[in-house]
Protein backbone atom coordinates (compact mmCIF):
# COMPACT_ATOMS: atom_id res chain seq x y z
CA UNK A 1 0.00 0.00 0.00
CA UNK A 2 1.43 3.31 -1.05
CA UNK A 3 1.74 5.91 1.78
CA UNK A 4 0.08 9.29 1.13
CA UNK A 5 2.30 12.37 1.17
CA UNK A 6 1.01 15.74 2.41
CA UNK A 7 2.29 19.21 1.63
CA UNK A 8 3.10 21.67 4.38
CA UNK A 9 0.10 23.82 3.40
CA UNK A 10 -2.20 20.82 3.59
CA UNK A 11 -1.00 19.98 7.09
CA UNK A 12 -1.46 23.57 8.32
CA UNK A 13 -4.88 23.80 6.67
CA UNK A 14 -5.93 20.48 8.26
CA UNK A 15 -4.83 21.58 11.71
CA UNK A 16 -6.55 24.97 11.33
CA UNK A 17 -9.78 23.18 10.41
CA UNK A 18 -9.50 21.03 13.52
CA UNK A 19 -8.93 24.13 15.70
CA UNK A 20 -12.00 25.84 14.24
CA UNK A 21 -14.17 22.79 14.77
CA UNK A 22 -13.20 22.51 18.44
CA UNK A 23 -15.94 24.28 20.45
CA UNK A 24 -13.52 24.83 23.36
CA UNK A 25 -11.33 27.01 21.14
CA UNK A 26 -14.07 29.05 19.41
CA UNK A 27 -14.84 31.17 22.48
CA UNK A 28 -12.18 31.02 25.16
CA UNK A 29 -11.08 33.14 28.12
CA UNK A 30 -7.34 33.22 28.76
CA UNK A 31 -5.54 35.05 31.53
CA UNK A 32 -1.88 35.92 31.63
CA UNK A 33 0.72 38.67 31.56
CA UNK A 34 1.32 40.86 28.50
CA UNK A 35 4.84 41.03 27.05
CA UNK A 36 6.40 42.18 23.76
CA UNK A 37 3.37 44.41 23.10
CA UNK A 38 3.62 46.34 19.83
CA UNK A 39 1.13 48.21 17.65
CA UNK A 40 1.90 48.48 13.93
CA UNK A 41 0.92 51.34 11.56
CA UNK A 42 -2.02 49.22 10.44
CA UNK A 43 -3.50 49.62 13.92
CA UNK A 44 -3.21 45.90 14.76
CA UNK A 45 -1.47 45.01 18.04
CA UNK A 46 0.69 41.90 18.48
CA UNK A 47 1.90 40.59 21.82
CA UNK A 48 2.67 37.52 23.89
CA UNK A 49 0.46 36.26 26.71
CA UNK A 50 2.43 34.28 29.29
CA UNK A 51 2.37 32.77 32.76
CA UNK A 52 5.06 31.18 34.93
CA UNK A 53 5.42 28.08 32.72
CA UNK A 54 4.38 28.89 29.17
CA UNK A 55 3.38 31.49 26.61
CA UNK A 56 1.15 31.96 23.58
CA UNK A 57 1.32 34.52 20.73
CA UNK A 58 -1.69 36.80 20.47
CA UNK A 59 -3.12 39.48 18.20
CA UNK A 60 -5.83 42.09 18.57
CA UNK A 61 -7.00 43.62 15.34
CA UNK A 62 -7.73 47.34 14.99
CA UNK A 63 -11.51 46.82 14.71
CA UNK A 64 -11.59 45.09 18.10
CA UNK A 65 -9.63 47.77 19.96
CA UNK A 66 -12.41 50.39 20.03
CA UNK A 67 -13.92 48.68 23.07
CA UNK A 68 -10.76 49.11 25.14
CA UNK A 69 -10.94 51.73 27.91
CA UNK A 70 -7.23 51.49 28.65
CA UNK A 71 -3.93 51.16 26.84
CA UNK A 72 -2.38 47.66 27.19
CA UNK A 73 1.19 47.68 28.50
CA UNK A 74 3.94 45.15 29.10
CA UNK A 75 3.67 43.51 32.51
CA UNK A 76 -0.08 44.06 32.75
CA UNK A 77 -2.11 41.05 33.85
CA UNK A 78 -5.25 40.69 31.75
CA UNK A 79 -8.14 38.39 30.90
CA UNK A 80 -8.68 38.01 27.16
CA UNK A 81 -11.82 36.74 25.46
CA UNK A 82 -11.18 35.36 21.98
CA UNK A 83 -10.48 32.28 19.91
CA UNK A 84 -7.46 30.13 19.08
CA UNK A 85 -6.71 29.30 15.46
CA UNK A 86 -3.74 28.27 13.33
CA UNK A 87 -2.00 30.93 11.27
CA UNK A 88 -1.47 28.76 8.23
CA UNK A 89 1.32 30.76 6.65
CA UNK A 90 3.65 30.34 9.63
CA UNK A 91 2.25 27.06 10.85
CA UNK A 92 1.68 28.26 14.40
CA UNK A 93 -1.39 28.73 16.49
CA UNK A 94 -2.21 32.01 18.23
CA UNK A 95 -4.85 33.74 20.33
CA UNK A 96 -7.14 36.16 18.47
CA UNK A 97 -8.39 38.62 21.10
CA UNK A 98 -11.84 40.22 20.84
CA UNK A 99 -11.99 41.84 24.32
CA UNK A 100 -9.48 42.55 27.07
CA UNK A 101 -9.89 43.47 30.76
CA UNK A 102 -7.32 43.80 33.48
CA UNK A 103 -7.31 40.82 35.74
CA UNK A 104 -8.70 41.69 39.21
CA UNK A 105 -9.09 45.48 38.67
CA UNK A 106 -11.21 46.24 35.64
CA UNK A 107 -10.45 48.14 32.47
CA UNK A 108 -12.21 51.37 33.54
CA UNK A 109 -10.02 51.67 36.60
CA UNK A 110 -6.94 51.05 34.47
CA UNK A 111 -8.02 53.67 31.94
CA UNK A 112 -8.68 56.15 34.78
CA UNK A 113 -5.21 55.68 36.28
CA UNK A 114 -3.49 55.86 32.89
CA UNK A 115 -5.19 59.12 31.90
CA UNK A 116 -4.65 60.59 35.35
CA UNK A 117 -0.94 59.82 35.15
CA UNK A 118 -0.69 61.26 31.62
CA UNK A 119 -2.47 64.55 32.34
CA UNK A 120 -0.63 65.04 35.63
CA UNK A 121 2.69 64.66 33.80
CA UNK A 122 1.55 67.36 31.34
CA UNK A 123 0.85 69.74 34.24
CA UNK A 124 -2.95 69.93 33.84
CA UNK A 125 -3.43 69.36 37.58
CA UNK A 126 -0.95 72.04 38.73
CA UNK A 127 -2.31 74.67 41.13
CA UNK A 128 -0.49 77.36 39.15
CA UNK A 129 -3.05 76.97 36.33
CA UNK A 130 -6.15 77.12 38.54
CA UNK A 131 -8.32 80.25 38.46
CA UNK A 132 -9.86 81.81 41.56
CA UNK A 133 -13.58 81.31 42.08
CA UNK A 134 -15.33 84.76 42.25
CA UNK A 135 -16.60 85.58 45.72
CA UNK A 136 -19.73 87.48 44.64
CA UNK A 137 -20.86 86.17 41.21
CA UNK A 138 -23.62 87.83 39.25
CA UNK A 139 -24.22 84.96 36.84
CA UNK A 140 -23.49 81.23 37.15
CA UNK A 141 -23.63 78.59 34.41
CA UNK A 142 -24.42 74.91 35.05
CA UNK A 143 -23.50 72.17 32.58
CA UNK A 144 -25.56 69.11 33.53
CA UNK A 145 -28.80 67.30 32.70
CA UNK A 146 -31.81 69.57 33.02
CA UNK A 147 -33.92 66.63 34.20
CA UNK A 148 -31.64 65.26 36.89
CA UNK A 149 -31.70 65.82 40.63
CA UNK A 150 -28.36 67.64 40.47
CA UNK A 151 -29.73 70.73 38.72
CA UNK A 152 -32.65 71.01 41.18
CA UNK A 153 -30.25 70.81 44.12
CA UNK A 154 -27.98 73.46 42.59
CA UNK A 155 -30.78 75.92 41.76
CA UNK A 156 -32.50 75.46 45.14
CA UNK A 157 -29.26 75.98 47.03
CA UNK A 158 -28.28 79.11 45.07
CA UNK A 159 -31.73 80.67 45.42
CA UNK A 160 -31.68 80.05 49.15
CA UNK A 161 -28.12 81.23 49.78
CA UNK A 162 -27.72 84.08 47.27
CA UNK A 163 -30.91 84.98 45.35
CA UNK A 164 -29.19 87.92 43.64
CA UNK A 165 -27.34 85.53 41.30
CA UNK A 166 -28.71 84.46 37.89
CA UNK A 167 -28.40 80.77 36.91
CA UNK A 168 -28.03 79.66 33.26
CA UNK A 169 -28.55 75.95 32.47
CA UNK A 170 -26.60 74.29 29.62
CA UNK A 171 -28.36 70.94 29.33
CA UNK A 172 -26.41 67.86 28.27
CA UNK A 173 -26.35 64.09 28.54
CA UNK A 174 -24.29 63.04 31.56
CA UNK A 175 -23.87 59.30 30.85
CA UNK A 176 -23.50 57.08 27.83
CA UNK A 177 -21.24 57.21 24.77
CA UNK A 178 -22.70 60.50 23.48
CA UNK A 179 -22.37 62.32 26.82
CA UNK A 180 -18.71 63.37 26.59
CA UNK A 181 -19.02 65.20 23.21
CA UNK A 182 -22.17 66.98 24.43
CA UNK A 183 -20.46 68.07 27.68
CA UNK A 184 -17.57 69.46 25.65
CA UNK A 185 -19.96 71.31 23.34
CA UNK A 186 -21.90 72.90 26.22
CA UNK A 187 -18.74 74.01 28.08
CA UNK A 188 -17.60 75.78 24.93
CA UNK A 189 -21.07 77.23 24.39
CA UNK A 190 -21.20 78.60 27.95
CA UNK A 191 -18.07 80.65 27.32
CA UNK A 192 -20.03 82.84 24.91
CA UNK A 193 -22.02 84.27 27.82
CA UNK A 194 -20.96 86.72 30.52
CA UNK A 195 -20.67 84.05 33.20
CA UNK A 196 -18.62 84.41 36.39
CA UNK A 197 -18.48 80.73 37.41
CA UNK A 198 -19.29 77.46 35.61
CA UNK A 199 -20.43 74.32 37.46
CA UNK A 200 -19.91 71.03 35.55
CA UNK A 201 -21.24 67.78 36.98
CA UNK A 202 -24.01 65.36 37.81
CA UNK A 203 -25.37 63.27 40.68
CA UNK A 204 -24.00 59.96 41.92
CA UNK A 205 -23.80 56.67 40.04
CA UNK A 206 -21.56 53.76 39.13
CA UNK A 207 -18.12 54.27 37.59
CA UNK A 208 -19.70 53.49 34.22
CA UNK A 209 -22.35 56.19 34.78
CA UNK A 210 -19.72 58.77 35.77
CA UNK A 211 -17.31 57.77 33.01
CA UNK A 212 -17.98 60.73 30.61
CA UNK A 213 -16.30 62.97 33.21
CA UNK A 214 -13.20 60.75 32.95
CA UNK A 215 -12.89 61.23 29.20
CA UNK A 216 -9.78 63.05 27.98
CA UNK A 217 -11.75 65.42 25.70
CA UNK A 218 -13.83 66.62 28.68
CA UNK A 219 -10.75 67.06 30.87
CA UNK A 220 -8.91 69.13 28.28
CA UNK A 221 -11.98 71.28 27.58
CA UNK A 222 -12.36 72.08 31.30
CA UNK A 223 -8.65 72.91 31.49
CA UNK A 224 -8.90 75.28 28.49
CA UNK A 225 -12.10 76.96 29.74
CA UNK A 226 -11.73 80.71 30.30
CA UNK A 227 -14.39 80.68 33.03
CA UNK A 228 -13.49 79.35 36.51
CA UNK A 229 -14.88 75.80 36.68
CA UNK A 230 -16.19 73.91 39.71
CA UNK A 231 -16.36 70.14 39.16
CA UNK A 232 -19.28 68.47 40.97
CA UNK A 233 -19.52 64.82 39.93
CA UNK A 234 -21.15 62.11 42.03
CA UNK A 235 -20.82 61.84 45.78
CA UNK A 236 -18.03 62.81 48.16
CA UNK A 237 -16.20 59.50 47.67
CA UNK A 238 -16.29 59.74 43.88
CA UNK A 239 -13.31 61.21 42.09
CA UNK A 240 -13.10 61.84 38.35
CA UNK A 241 -10.47 63.28 36.04
CA UNK A 242 -12.65 66.40 35.78
CA UNK A 243 -12.15 66.98 39.51
CA UNK A 244 -8.38 67.18 39.06
CA UNK A 245 -8.33 69.59 36.10
CA UNK A 246 -11.11 71.90 37.35
CA UNK A 247 -10.28 75.07 39.25
CA UNK A 248 -12.15 73.69 42.28
CA UNK A 249 -13.71 70.36 43.22
CA UNK A 250 -16.99 70.04 45.14
CA UNK A 251 -17.98 66.76 46.81
CA UNK A 252 -21.56 66.99 45.47
CA UNK A 253 -23.64 69.25 43.18
CA UNK A 254 -25.12 70.87 46.30
CA UNK A 255 -21.60 71.44 47.60
CA UNK A 256 -20.74 73.12 44.29
CA UNK A 257 -23.61 75.57 44.76
CA UNK A 258 -22.41 76.33 48.29
CA UNK A 259 -18.90 76.87 46.97
CA UNK A 260 -20.07 79.05 44.06
CA UNK A 261 -22.09 81.65 46.02
CA UNK A 262 -21.87 83.21 49.47
CA UNK A 263 -24.60 83.02 52.10
CA UNK A 264 -26.70 86.17 51.88
CA UNK A 265 -26.95 86.27 55.67
CA UNK A 266 -23.17 86.21 55.93
CA UNK A 267 -22.99 88.99 53.33
CA UNK A 268 -25.48 91.12 55.26
CA UNK A 269 -23.60 90.51 58.50
CA UNK A 270 -20.35 91.48 56.81
CA UNK A 271 -21.97 94.65 55.43
CA UNK A 272 -23.15 95.57 58.94
CA UNK A 273 -19.66 94.95 60.27
CA UNK A 274 -18.14 97.08 57.52
CA UNK A 275 -20.69 99.84 58.18
CA UNK A 276 -19.92 99.81 61.90
CA UNK A 277 -16.20 99.80 61.24
CA UNK A 278 -16.57 102.64 58.75
CA UNK A 279 -18.64 104.69 61.20
CA UNK A 280 -16.09 104.06 63.93
CA UNK A 281 -13.22 105.08 61.66
CA UNK A 282 -15.08 108.27 60.66
CA UNK A 283 -15.89 109.15 64.28
CA UNK A 284 -12.30 108.48 65.33
CA UNK A 285 -11.08 110.70 62.52
CA UNK A 286 -13.50 113.47 63.54
CA UNK A 287 -12.32 113.26 67.16
CA UNK A 288 -8.68 113.37 66.11
CA UNK A 289 -9.25 116.42 63.92
CA UNK A 290 -11.33 118.08 66.64
CA UNK A 291 -8.48 117.58 69.13
CA UNK A 292 -5.98 118.98 66.62
CA UNK A 293 -8.27 121.98 65.97
CA UNK A 294 -8.60 122.66 69.69
CA UNK A 295 -4.86 122.44 70.16
CA UNK A 296 -4.21 124.83 67.29
CA UNK A 297 -6.94 127.27 68.31
CA UNK A 298 -5.41 127.59 71.79
CA UNK A 299 -2.13 128.86 70.43
CA UNK A 300 -1.26 132.50 71.15
CA UNK A 301 -1.13 133.39 67.51
CA UNK A 302 -4.83 132.72 67.12
CA UNK A 303 -5.75 134.44 70.36
CA UNK A 304 -3.82 137.58 69.44
CA UNK A 305 -3.10 137.56 65.70
CA UNK A 306 -2.03 141.27 65.86
CA UNK A 307 1.10 140.12 67.68
CA UNK A 308 2.46 138.78 64.39
CA UNK A 309 2.37 142.24 62.83
CA UNK A 310 3.55 143.97 65.99
CA UNK A 311 6.70 141.88 66.13
CA UNK A 312 7.35 142.39 62.41
CA UNK A 313 6.70 146.12 62.79
CA UNK A 314 9.19 146.41 65.65
CA UNK A 315 11.78 144.55 63.62
CA UNK A 316 11.20 146.91 60.69
CA UNK A 317 11.61 149.98 62.93
CA UNK A 318 14.90 148.63 64.22
CA UNK A 319 16.15 148.06 60.70
CA UNK A 320 15.15 151.58 59.63
CA UNK A 321 16.94 153.05 62.63
CA UNK A 322 20.09 151.08 61.89
CA UNK A 323 19.92 152.16 58.24
CA UNK A 324 19.63 155.82 59.15
CA UNK A 325 22.52 155.56 61.62
CA UNK A 326 24.73 153.77 59.11
CA UNK A 327 23.93 156.32 56.40
CA UNK A 328 24.88 159.23 58.66
CA UNK A 329 28.17 157.54 59.61
CA UNK A 330 29.08 156.95 55.99
CA UNK A 331 28.31 160.56 55.05
CA UNK A 332 30.37 161.88 57.98
CA UNK A 333 33.36 159.67 57.15
CA UNK A 334 33.35 160.75 53.49
CA UNK A 335 33.02 164.41 54.51
CA UNK A 336 36.14 164.09 56.73
CA UNK A 337 38.09 162.42 53.91
CA UNK A 338 37.14 165.27 51.59
CA UNK A 339 38.31 167.89 54.10
CA UNK A 340 41.64 166.10 54.47
CA UNK A 341 42.13 166.14 50.70
CA UNK A 342 41.27 169.83 50.49
CA UNK A 343 43.85 170.66 53.16
CA UNK A 344 46.73 168.89 51.37
CA UNK A 345 49.39 170.96 49.43
CA UNK A 346 48.55 169.22 46.21
CA UNK A 347 45.15 170.82 46.27
CA UNK A 348 46.53 174.30 47.28
CA UNK A 349 49.62 174.50 44.88
CA UNK A 350 49.69 171.65 42.32
CA UNK A 351 52.51 173.37 40.22
CA UNK A 352 54.92 173.13 43.14
CA UNK A 353 54.28 169.45 43.38
CA UNK A 354 54.96 168.99 39.67
CA UNK A 355 58.25 170.94 39.97
CA UNK A 356 59.33 168.84 42.91
CA UNK A 357 58.71 165.62 40.97
CA UNK A 358 60.36 166.93 37.72
CA UNK A 359 63.85 167.71 39.11
CA UNK A 360 64.62 164.13 40.32
CA UNK A 361 63.24 162.80 37.07
CA UNK A 362 65.56 164.98 34.94
CA UNK A 363 68.56 164.00 37.04
CA UNK A 364 67.81 160.31 36.44
CA UNK A 365 67.47 160.96 32.70
CA UNK A 366 70.94 162.57 32.60
CA UNK A 367 72.40 159.55 34.39
CA UNK A 368 70.87 157.19 31.93
CA UNK A 369 72.17 159.23 29.00
CA UNK A 370 75.74 158.88 30.29
CA UNK A 371 75.35 155.11 30.37
CA UNK A 372 73.72 154.91 26.93
CA UNK A 373 76.15 153.00 24.59
CA UNK A 374 74.65 154.67 21.55
CA UNK A 375 75.97 158.07 22.68
CA UNK A 376 79.46 156.54 22.88
CA UNK A 377 79.19 155.55 19.22
CA UNK A 378 78.33 159.12 18.31
CA UNK A 379 81.61 160.26 19.82
CA UNK A 380 83.60 158.07 17.34
CA UNK A 381 83.74 154.79 19.23
CA UNK A 382 82.71 151.43 17.77
CA UNK A 383 81.10 148.25 19.12
CA UNK A 384 82.57 144.91 17.93
CA UNK A 385 80.72 141.54 18.05
CA UNK A 386 81.74 137.99 17.18
CA UNK A 387 78.75 135.78 16.46
CA UNK A 388 76.52 138.27 18.24
CA UNK A 389 78.70 138.52 21.37
CA UNK A 390 80.35 141.87 22.28
CA UNK A 391 84.19 141.76 22.14
CA UNK A 392 85.81 143.63 25.00
CA UNK A 393 89.41 142.36 24.52
CA UNK A 394 91.77 141.32 21.70
CA UNK A 395 92.07 137.99 23.47
CA UNK A 396 88.43 137.29 22.67
CA UNK A 397 89.12 136.94 18.92
CA UNK A 398 91.31 134.66 16.84
CA UNK A 399 92.46 134.45 13.24
CA UNK A 400 89.63 133.75 10.84
CA UNK A 401 86.83 135.09 13.07
CA UNK A 402 84.19 137.20 11.37
CA UNK A 403 83.71 140.52 13.10
CA UNK A 404 80.67 142.80 13.06
CA UNK A 405 81.90 146.36 13.75
CA UNK A 406 79.03 148.72 14.61
CA UNK A 407 79.39 152.50 14.03
CA UNK A 408 76.93 155.20 14.85
CA UNK A 409 75.64 155.21 11.30
CA UNK A 410 76.00 151.55 10.32
CA UNK A 411 77.77 148.18 10.64
CA UNK A 412 80.91 146.87 8.82
CA UNK A 413 81.66 143.13 8.47
CA UNK A 414 85.36 142.07 8.47
CA UNK A 415 87.58 139.06 9.27
CA UNK A 416 90.62 138.71 11.54
CA UNK A 417 93.85 137.86 9.62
Amino acid sequence: MEEKTFSVSEINSYLNKKFKEDPNLKVIYVKGEISNFKTYPSGHSYFTLKDEKSQIPAVMFKGRKHSLKFQPENGMKVIIKGKIEVFERDGKYQLYASTMTEDGIGNLHVAFEQLKKKLKAEGLFDDAHKKEIPEYPGKIGVVTSQTGAAIRDIITTIEKRYPYCEVLIFSTLVQGEQAAPQIVQQIKHAQQFDIDTLIVGRGGGSIEDLWPFNEEIVARTIYDCKIPVISAVGHEVDFTISDFVADARAPTPTGAAVMAVPDVNDVKFKIVQLRNRLNKDINDKIMQNRTKLKHVSEKQIFKNPESIYEIKSMTLDNLVTKLEFSSKNIIAENRNKLLELENKNIMKNPDEIIRMKREPYLRNVDKLAVLNPLLTLKRGYTLTRVEGKVVSSAKDVKSGDKLDVEFDDGTVNTRVI
